[in-house]
Parts: C-alpha cells; sequence; structure tokens
C-alpha cells in the first residue's frame, strides 16, 4: 500500500531487486543511476530520492546495457556511455542532455552492439547504427532516425 497525494502519479511500479540499478531523471534533464535497495521505502509515504528542481520527475528507468539514449521536446536524440552517468543515493543529479527552452522527454539504456529498438504501435523498429548519435553526456545531440515516434518518447520494448 502506499500514500499518493492526488496530484502525484507513479513512473514505474515493479518489485524491488536490491542488486538491479534504476537510471532516473527529471524534466530538466538531469539525473543518476541509484540501486534499488536505496529506493525501497519503510513507510507508505514513499521516499523522495530525486530533486527535480522546478519540473518534475520524468524518467525511472531498469539500468540494461552499456549505454544510454535521451530525446528531449526539441526532438534531439543524443546516444552516450552509461559510465558517464554517477552512481548516488539522491539529489539532482547531473545534466544529462541540454536543452534549448525543452525538456527531456525519454530516457533508455541499451547495449550498443545490438542497436537502439522503439515501439511504433504493434510493431517493434531497431536502429541497429548509433554512430550518428553518439556523443557525451551533456550536449543537444541531432534529429532522431526516420520514423522515430513524434511523440519523442522509446515506448514499451
Amino acid at each position: 500500500m502506499i500514500g499518493l497525494e492526488q496530484k502525484d502519479a507513479p513512473l514505474m511500479i515493479k518489485v524491488a531487486e536490491p542488486k538491479k540499478k534504476l537510471l532516473v531523471a527529471s524534466e530538466q534533464g538531469k539525473g543518476f543511476i541509484v540501486t534499488e535497495e536505496e529506493v525501497m521505502a519503510q513507510t507508505k509515504g514513499g521516499k523522495q530520492i530525486l530533486n527535480p528542481g522546478k519540473g518534475k520527475a520524468r524518467v525511472c528507468v531498469p539500468v540494461e546495457g552499456d549505454h544510454v539514449a535521451v530525446i528531449g521536446t526539441g526532438r534531439k536524440l543524443l546516444v552516450f556511455p552509461l559510465d558517464q552517468i554517477p552512481d548516488m543515493k539522491r539529489g539532482q543529479g547531473v545534466t544529462l542532455q541540454k536543452y534549448k527552452g525543452g525538456t527531456l522527454s525519454d530516457a533508455k539504456t541499451f547495449t550498443l552492439a545490438e542497436g537502439l529498438s522503439w515501439q511504433m504501435g504493434s510493431k517493434v523498429r531497431l536502429e541497429e547504427d548509433m554512430t550518428p548519435w553518439l556523443g557525451n553526456r551533456a550536449g543537444t545531440g541531432k534529429l532522431p532516425p526516420v520514423g522515430f515516434p513524434r511523440s519523442n518518447v522509446f515506448g514499451e520494448v
């Protein structure tokens, strides 16, 4: 049982696996990696680990693979190594992607050798060569591949 205020909505609900890690980020494009053990709370009110500043929490995804892809409302995709994001217990995190007048839409971790996949209706699209979007954390990125959803989200894959 959890106690949520009416204005709050969960980003993710899952059974905790203490050794697994999560990537959490705010709509300002700042985030960090946290173990699921650090996220667990003993009270129904929960535990705040991300300090989103002026915005709100946007992303909470399992860490799987060696790279992370982030996309903002300005439709710019950036891919960078996962080891550029620090492990933290709580806080605001580091800048994942810079935005000019936009915010973070979505983030996804993946294995670069396998390529990046995303949901397109009932189909799954796979982009194997991510070289054009590779960069360093806090970059701006480039327009996503042709066929990437206009909603700027990777969807469930």
